[in-house]
């Protein structure tokens, strides 16, 4: 039996503990990505039983993972609840910031038309712009919600002073930090925030940019196209300890009669303070196998000895995505 729906804060909204992340059906920074293998992996995440969607204004150069959120499951709008996010836009074939309330005013708007909605249920600001005080985006977003444009309000990649910045002009519902196995910054200050003001953590990288899946080889070449070739997890010695890591969650997993993925993403949303893990997908043996998570229920000795592998392996090199 799927794990119960779980709500987005104070707002009423509920969500599956498994969320699908839409960035990689876009192909951008993967590789072998298709559109028609893309638009399968979204009905697929839905007759896996997940309810949650989550895209942004820069998935897609022009929007397409918004777009074919739309295609494939605009019939079943009212079953769905879909998150994007505003404040980064391309620009010379770079992502930059952007957190105007102009321009959060109008990508709202344009993602509403790219969605085919009246309204958003969860909506970000994807990052802070160094460049706008926080309480000048926070307003903006405030102004959508009173509009009925937005149900919900969520920042991604904030760091808890700028969380408290954005909280004190428009209430924050979700927050987007990553979170997995070995990058957990979040628990010292920012879940326990979190939970005394019923905000929600949906999480990014719980397979830990498919590091955790075990299916990597130890000499994987990434080809430049592959954006994981940037980051110092996928490289050298950092890369070996990882996946010697994954090694130890093998034995476990193949005790609990489950797969790797299955695990970790089990794992993950059995952690105190985190509502959703954000699954992203390219194909759709890639989510059914990550939906499979809120199926699992892991045991109290499960837990311990994953736990115990964690400390021997402690943190990894982190990166953030912005």
């Amino acid at each position: 039996m799927t794990q119960q729906m779980r709500p987005i804060g104070s707002t009423g909204i509920n969500v599956t503990p498994v969320a699908m992340g839409c960035w990689p059906i876009t192909g951008i920074s993967s590789v072998d990505v298709t559109e028609e293998q893309s638009l399968a992996t979204l009905q697929s995440a839905f007759d896996s039983g997940i309810n949650f969607f989550d895209s942004a204004f820069v998935y897609g150069h022009n929007g397409e993972s918004e777009k074919m959120i739309a295609r494939v499951l605009g019939s079943h709008r009212d079953e769905i609840v879909i998150a994007t996010k505003a404040g980064l836009f391309w620009k010379d074939g770079k992502i930059t910031k952007d957190g105007r309330p102009t321009t959060i005013v109008d990508q709202c708007h344009e993602s509403l038309r790219r969605l085919s909605t009246d309204v958003i249920d969860l909506y970000y600001l994807h990052g802070p712009d160094p460049d706008v005080p926080v309480a000048e985006s926070a307003a903006a977003f405030e102004r959508l919600k009173q509009a009925g444009k937005i149900r919900a309000v969520g920042v991604s990649n904030f760091t808890l002073k700028q969380m408290q910045q954005f909280h004190a002009v428009c209430q924050i519902d979700a927050i987007q930090p990553y979170y997995n196995m070995l990058q957990r910054e979040i628990e010292t200050e920012i879940l326990p925030w979190c939970k005394q003001n019923t905000v929600s953590a949906m999480v990014y990288w719980p397979l830990l940019k498919g590091l955790l899946a075990g299916k990597l080889a130890r000499d994987h070449v990434f080809p430049d196209q592959d954006g994981r070739k940037k980051y110092a997890m996928f490289q050298g010695d950092e890369y070996q300890k990882n996946l010697n890591f994954v090694d130890q969650l093998r034995p476990i997993a193949a005790d609990f009669q489950c797969d790797i993925p299955s695990l970790v993403i089990a794992w993950t949303i059995a952690q105190p303070g985190i509502t959703a893990a954000l699954c992203g997908a390219k194909r759709p043996e890639q989510i059914e196998q990550t939906s499979a998570a809120m199926r699992l229920k892991l045991t109290a000795d499960v837990i311990g000895k994953i736990g115990i592998e964690i400390k021997k392996r402690g943190p990894t090199a982190s990166r953030s995505a912005l």
